[in-house]
């Protein structure tokens, strides 16, 4: 085929054209139709665009703008070249104009929906600060009535003005037509109505406390809406047609008294509560908010705090006044306690001196008596009439150092005394006793045992004599063996003396001291009871030996002066008891002092008569004066006696060496007689030595004999050998007190 080299004939202008104006009409159709799209989407997504119409029908009318163009495309004709070009220009115009448009729409529609959002979120949280703002001047306003509330109820203690006030402040802030409190009666099952707003003296109205309404209060701590028609809503009549207010109630706690302690704190119980009831003015449309309720429960927890201050304040009071009533009366009962003692005090220092004075007579009667020559018989009754009155006399003594232990006033006077001597003399005075009933007495001290000892002698010999004497008095054969040694460190303590702390030192020592015997012994649960006044044994053996007296009772009360512990121990009834005490005794720090001393003591005493003696004896009871005359002249002294004190004041004279003269009591001339003797003779060496005969063992008796310049006191009954041992320290050491 031939090859052709010619050019395609180009399309005529008009043709052209109309390709263009084709073209055109299919872009603003396609934009027309993609523009309505794009609204929809917008205005779905938009939430606050608030004219969708407008949208809607601006988008109908592109809708109906591109279906005119797509029309366009069937219906072209023949135009003029002018108007068809000017027709091709302004579609290629409208064409891109609307492409833009819809292209620009795909950008600016997501950066519309994103500032329309911002307003949303910002509009949201400018109404949640403003709720909030609401809430915080609500809280506000809320603790400002409970500070002012608060501030109100706490001013005061009393309970009813308390609950009143709460009341009336609570009105005005709330503005309520009526609050009321219900309060619990004594017996638990009803609610008064005790106190009102409106009304000064409400009508004691009661309701059962097991009302579902009020159960269902009472298991809630928060303010509950109440129906205005319960009982407990009926405070006040209405009044017309009048709609009754929104009504609340909430529980208050209230304190439990009968819980209440002084030394403890007061209990809150779980099931006793008061009802506060409060109703909004009636007719009207207002409601209750959650701020006037939180208020309400406030309020209400505060009154409990307040109110339970308030109780426990009454009840201070009220233990207060009972304390103070129990003070009177304890100040009462130790003034008449006091007067007691006083009274048994004086009655036992009365009836001290008068049952010594006939003791000293027979006594001293008796031991002249013995002085003479008399048959076995004879010798025998006035030996029973010594022991007997002697035990007398060890009876009187034991009542009166009861009562002074019992008291306090009783004191351990200590001083250096020979120990072994005081176990000597006690096995001395029982063993006449124990040779009668045929038992045998040993007595074993230790080697190590000091020989002299810092203490009470006269307590620690009266303990020992109890002890033994009792040892002997209910053992009716075999022996009594008496044990002394220094207690050692590890045999101190006693599960039985849980109270005896013994602590060693280098300047003392504890004596240990067993007596044990082969008697009757002691049923292990009776032995608590020995130690006690008058307790008895209830063997047949201890009934026929007239029981323990005070004996064991003063033993203990010493050995607790001399810091010491005593208890028995025994297997049982037959099988005899063994006596123990611990007692702290000092060491003496120049013991060949001691010994030298008590050796010059000793030796002393050999000489038995006072031959020129010149002795004055005042006395105004005629038998003890003739019976102390008796024992003086018995010594070889030459002695005169006088009735009064003006007498003897009269007799006396430089000649006389000594005077002996009776003081009754405290308070009695013979005080006086005392002074004037040592104003009449100046010069000491010219003046008798004054000795006093009491039967007064009161402590306060011998300082005042000191006071007043006495030389020596003698302790009735005075046997012989007692006056003759007086009147040998009195000439050696010219002072002699002996220990009350």
């Amino acid at each position: 085929m031939e090859s052709c080299n010619c050019i395609e004939p180009q399309w005529p202008a008009g043709e052209l054209l109309m390709k263009y104006q084709y073209i055109s009409d299919f872009f603003i159709a396609l934009a027309y139709f993609s523009i309505p799209l794009e609204l929809i989407y917008f205005v779905k997504k938009s939430a606050v665009f608030p004219y969708r119409w407008v949208l809607v029908q601006f988008g109908a009318f592109i809708v109906l703008c591109g279906a005119t163009h797509l029309i366009n495309l069937w219906t072209f004709g023949m135009y003029s070249r002018t108007v068809a070009i000017v027709m091709t220009t302004s579609k290629v115009l409208t064409a891109v104009v609307s492409c833009a448009t819809a292209l620009m729409l795909v950008h600016i529609i997501p950066d519309l929906l994103s500032v329309k959002t911002r307003e949303l979120f910002l509009k949201n949280k400018a109404a949640e600060l403003d709720r909030e703002m609401g809430l915080i001047r609500t809280q506000e306003e809320t603790g400002r009535h409970v500070r002012m509330l608060t501030h109100e109820i706490r001013s005061t203690l009393d309970r009813h003005t308390i609950l009143k006030t709460t009341l009336i402040e609570l009105g005005r802030t709330l503005a309520l037509e009526e609050c009321a409190l219900w309060m619990p009666t004594r017996t638990g099952l009803e609610l008064q109505l005790s106190y009102t707003l409106r009304q000064q003296n409400p009508v004691g109205y009661t309701v059962p406390i097991q009302l579902p309404v009020i159960n269902q209060v009472f298991c809630s701590n928060r303010a509950m809406k109440i129906s205005p028609n319960c009982p407990v809503a009926r405070l006040r009549p209405l009044q017309g047609k009048y709609m009754p207010g929104e009504v609340v109630a909430v529980r208050v706690p209230l304190l439990h008294l009968s819980n209440f302690q002084i030394n403890d704190w007061p209990e809150l119980s779980t099931k006793r509560y008061a009802l506060m009831v409060l109703m909004l003015p009636s007719d009207s449309a207002r409601q209750w908010h959650v701020h006037e309720l939180e208020l309400v429960e406030v309020v209400a927890d505060q009154v409990a705090v307040a109110l339970s201050h308030a109780a426990i304040l009454e009840e201070s009071m009220r233990a207060r006044d009972l304390l103070m009533e129990q003070n009177i009366a304890l100040d009462l009962a130790r003034r008449e306690a006091e007067t007691a003692i006083r009274a048994r005090n004086d009655f036992l220092a009365v009836m001290n001196h008068e049952m010594r004075t006939p003791m000293h007579a027979i006594i001293a009667l008796s031991s002249l008596l013995q002085e003479t020559e008399l048959t076995p018989e004879q010798r025998l009754m006035v030996e029973t009439i010594l022991k007997s009155s002697n035990l007398l006399a060890t009876l009187v003594n034991d009542v009166l150092d009861l009562s002074r232990l019992e008291d306090g006033s009783l004191q351990l006077e200590l001083g250096t005394y020979n120990l072994h001597a005081v176990f000597r003399e006690v096995l001395n005075l029982i063993k006449p006793i124990a040779s009668v009933k045929k038992l045998m007495i040993t007595l074993n001290l230790a080697p190590d045992l000091p020989e002299y000892a810092v203490g009470d002698e006269k307590r620690l010999m009266q303990t020992l004599l109890n002890v033994v004497g009792n040892a002997v008095k209910f053992s009716k054969e075999g022996t009594v063996s008496v044990t002394a040694f220094v207690a050692k460190s590890e045999s101190l303590r006693d599960s039985r003396a849980p109270d005896f702390f013994p602590v060693p030192s280098e300047n003392h020592f504890y004596l240990r001291v067993q007596v044990k015997d082969s008697g009757a012994g002691i049923n292990p649960q009776d032995i608590p009871k020995l130690f006690t006044k008058f307790a008895q044994n209830q063997t047949l053996a201890t009934r026929n030996s007239g029981g323990s007296g005070l004996g064991l009772a003063i033993c203990k009360r010493f050995v607790n002066l001399m810091e010491g512990h005593i208890w028995l121990e025994s297997e049982g009834l037959g099988k005899g008891c063994t006596a123990i005490f611990i007692v702290k005794l000092g060491i003496p720090e120049h013991s060949n002092e001691s010994k030298l001393a008590f050796g010059q003591k000793m030796s002393g005493h050999g000489q038995t008569n006072f031959p020129g003696l010149k002795v004055l004896v005042m006395d105004d009871n005629g038998v003890s004066r003739s019976v102390t005359k008796g024992l003086l002249v018995h010594l070889g002294c030459d002695v005169m006696t006088v009735s009064s004190s003006e007498e003897c004041l009269r007799v006396i004279s430089q000649e006389h060496q000594v005077v002996f003269m009776d003081v009754c009591m405290p308070g009695i001339d013979g005080y006086d007689i005392a002074v004037h003797i040592h104003e009449k003779f100046t010069r000491r060496h010219e003046r008798p030595l004054i000795v006093a005969l009491t039967g007064n063992t009161d402590k306060m008796t011998k300082e005042n004999f000191m006071k007043v310049g006495m030389d020596g006191v003698i302790l009735k009954p005075v046997s012989l050998e007692k006056m003759r041992s007086v009147l040998l320290d009195l000439l050696e050491h010219r002072i002699l007190f002996e220990a009350m």
